[in-house]
């Protein structure tokens, strides 16, 4: 039963149960103008009691996102992925203090925001936000609170710290292949890694820990089903479970890639001393072949969905060669890609009308 009493011309409620432990516990409000509005209160609080979406617990939300983080994201993620986490809860410690989880605002949250957001990129504050939202989400099914402060959200960055995605349409990367391919050598390896980027879209830390036993040179495709984390310095399972997959290759790339058999090494691009190539090493081979100001190693990635855009290939099927677990990522993703199709696409249709 809900208690209510009067104290210096406001009203006190207090709910109260027990856990399956039975143990008992209270939650508790004061300062209503009347006893009905108390009442009220007490009347959702028994509501949500039953619904399991109020709980005895109001942590920090400092705290609770760090215990959320090492208990179901950090133990499956990479090294550089642990980082994140750690960063975020700084910027939380750092800005919302001691504030308890349940005292957040939309509003307070929002603030954060913008402060963050002012000094930060689009892909950075993508980032921050769906951590933070994905937690607070979790914390909504445990019942630790029962609004989602993260909900209608108007994401802030700062358009000068985002960086353009450079990347390179068909004529470039024919002409780039070709100069990559000219006196290439066994030795080589980080000019081997690039053209396979190009043809394969796969991310760097796949194509350092592709082995030969993955590569099928009859059927010509290739099975990824392992990442090299260079942070954590170890082999682990693709970044996601979409990320298992088997792309097909051109026989051209793989006539290429035979030649690095001559190392005699188990990974297909490693060093002689059977060591890992760094992305500081690959990056200076790339920028000697381009001259693109902020074009990188994952530029590749890029331009390989650009190429395959640009030929029509649908972008579900584009969607499920990059490994992501949903298409509306690969939209989302490349959407300045597709925004730029489109425009070409809208000139040969003008072109075609006006020719009537």
């Amino acid at each position: 039963m809900p208690f209510f009493e009067k104290r210096n011309n406001t009203w006190y409620a207090r709910i109260s149960w027990y856990d399956v432990r039975g143990a008992r516990h209270n939650k508790s409000k004061q300062g209503f103008p009347t006893k009905r509005l108390a009442q009220v209160w007490a009347t959702e609080m028994d509501m949500a009691k039953n619904h399991n979406a109020i709980s005895y617990r109001d942590p920090l939300f400092s705290e609770y996102f760090k215990e959320w983080a090492e208990t179901y994201k950090i133990p499956k993620t990479s090294a550089n992925t642990h980082n994140r986490y750690r960063h975020i809860y700084g910027k939380i410690v750092e800005y919302f203090g001691n504030a308890k989880i349940g005292k957040v605002t939309r509003r307070q949250y929002q603030q954060f925001i913008n402060a963050y957001g002012a000094n930060h990129s689009r892909s950075t504050m993508q980032k921050v936000h769906g951590t933070i939202r994905s937690c607070i989400t979790d914390a909504m099914s445990e019942g630790i609170i029962n609004k989602n402060f993260t909900d209608m959200i108007n994401l802030v960055w700062n358009e000068a710290n985002t960086r353009t995605i450079e990347y390179l349409n068909v004529s470039e990367i024919r002409e780039l292949v070709t100069k990559l391919e000219t006196d290439i050598k066994p030795t080589y390896v980080s000019r081997y890694l690039i053209i396979a980027a190009i043809y394969t879209g796969m991310r760097f830390g796949e194509l350092l820990a592709l082995t030969w036993s993955d590569i099928d040179f009859t059927k010509h495709t290739i099975k990824i089903s392992k990442s090299y984390d260079y942070a954590g310095h170890q082999t682990k399972e693709p970044k996601t479970k979409s990320s298992n997959r088997v792309i097909r290759v051109s026989e051209n790339m793989l006539v290429v890639l035979n030649a690095l058999r001559d190392n005699h090494t188990t990974r297909v691009f490693a060093k002689k001393d059977d060591d890992y190539i760094t992305s500081t090493a690959v990056n200076k081979t790339l920028r000697k072949y381009v001259h693109k100001k902020g074009y990188h190693f994952h530029s590749l990635r890029h331009s390989h969905v650009a190429l395959l855009l640009y030929k029509g290939v649908p972008l579900y099927a584009i969607s499920k060669r990059l490994g992501h677990s949903d298409m509306s990522i690969t939209a989302r993703k490349y959407a300045y890609l597709i925004d730029e199709l489109k425009q070409q696409s809208d000139d040969k249709i003008e072109a075609i009308l006006s020719s009537i």
